[in-house]
């Protein structure tokens, strides 16, 4: 085998990391949705919706607390030791839910998958970085990122079988299987990842970090594409309902967005390697795209809402392989996971600021009058970042 066939064999378990924590998550919410739905139908409508409210949140609070620290404590104990503890903790966490279903249980569990889930996420990533090299680097995030994009798309469509055929048990027995055979392939192929020397760091220092430019600009431009991609997801299936779609063709859009997404994410990553574009290029361009099909929906016609599907979906694809690839090239190698620690941090403010910004917009307005609101936001990232990009690594 050439060098490249040997490098992605040894990739491979870092994707199937990807999907894992992005099944995880999205199944489990489609999973509680269900639920919630019957909840609803039994009339403690009040209850009900502020428990699932927490259900949800707790995944993201564990993530936004623990990624920096993780990420952190990964540079010190070595990238692979904290993919697998974290992939095994999660299957352990997961098999918990096979056997205790109250309600405390899944604030529980949902607690500890966003724990576990923050132990091999940014580790994951520093490993992209470390094996792939400088040179392949977004290309390997392109396609660690298509991974991930398949599994919040499967997510909720093999979460809601599983869950018709066996309940939240049949769920959470299949995601200790994932995440156990991930951990298990982890440990067979990849390769040992050395732990670098690090020179001493201060307290101030990792903060300086987090204002600084190469990091600034790529942490921006992912939080904006990861929060519209959250508000393509909820937003354009409610905009097909209530122009009367069919309910597989509100599906299909969140479907349009994710295989958009994964098919760019390579193929910008390939491009980006051969020197055929560069990071401030395709972050700008991604990120007026996003903006576009975020806006596309006031338009009016179903047709628009396949198009804005295809431009999120683009959008979102171009701009997260060169992110990653930027704070890979920019980031102390010995402090990468520090890095990916705290970038992933930014993405989860913008997972949960989009969505909560573009409703709180619609209630005032209309549901597309701010999905142009936020258009316009993204197209202001854009001009941001094309400011803050206008030197550094390709």
């Amino acid at each position: 085998m050439d060098a490249q066939t040997v490098r992605s064999v040894r990739l491979a378990p870092l994707y199937a990391a990807g999907f894992t924590t992005a099944f995880g998550a999205h199944s489990v919410a489609a999973g509680l949705g269900v639920e919630t739905g019957a909840g609803l139908e039994a009339g403690d409508v009040g209850a009900t919706l502020v428990g699932f409210g927490v259900a949800l949140a707790v995944y993201d609070l564990a993530e936004v607390i623990l990624k920096p620290v993780f990420g952190a404590l990964s540079d010190r104990v070595g990238v692979k030791p904290m993919i697998v503890a974290g992939l095994v903790g999660f299957a352990a966490v997961s098999l918990v839910g096979t056997v205790w279903t109250s309600a405390l249980a899944v604030l529980v569990i949902r607690f500890g998958q966003g724990a576990c889930a923050s132990a091999f996420s940014p580790a994951s990533s520093a490993a992209v970085s470390r094996l792939a090299g400088p040179g392949s680097a977004a290309g390997y995030f392109g396609k660690y990122g298509s991974w991930k994009t398949l599994g919040y798309a499967l997510g909720p469509l093999i979460g809601a079988g599983l869950m018709t055929v066996g309940g939240m048990r049949w769920l959470f027995a299949a995601l200790a299987l994932v995440a156990l055979g991930a951990a298990v392939w982890t440990t067979v192929a990849m390769p040992d990842v050395p732990v670098l020397p690090r020179r001493p760091s201060t307290l101030g220092q990792a903060v300086r970090q987090l204002v600084e430019r190469p990091f600034v600009a790529a942490t921006l431009a992912l939080a904006a594409t990861t929060g519209s991609l959250t508000v393509g997801v909820g937003f354009l299936p409610l905009l097909a309902a209530r122009d009367n779609l069919p309910t597989w063709v509100a599906m299909a859009l969140v479907t349009v967005i994710a295989i958009a997404s994964a098919l760019t994410q390579r193929t910008v990553g390939r491009l980006a390697d051969e020197r055929r574009t560069t990071v401030r290029t395709g972050v700008v361009v991604g990120l007026v795209i996003t903006g576009l099909g975020l806006a596309t929906p006031a338009l009016g016609h179903p047709v628009a809402l396949v198009v804005a599907a295809l431009l999120l979906g683009v959008g979102i694809g171009t701009v997260t392989p060169l992110g990653f690839a930027h704070l890979s090239a920019t980031s102390p190698p010995e402090h990468i996971g520090r890095t990916m620690g705290n970038a992933e941090v930014g993405r989860e403010l913008g997972d949960s600021a989009g969505p909560f910004g573009v409703g709180a917009l619609a209630a005032v307005l209309s549901p597309p009058g701010a999905l142009v609101a936020a258009g316009a936001v993204l197209l202001a990232f854009a001009a941001v970042d094309f400011r803050l990009l206008r030197t550094g690594p390709p």
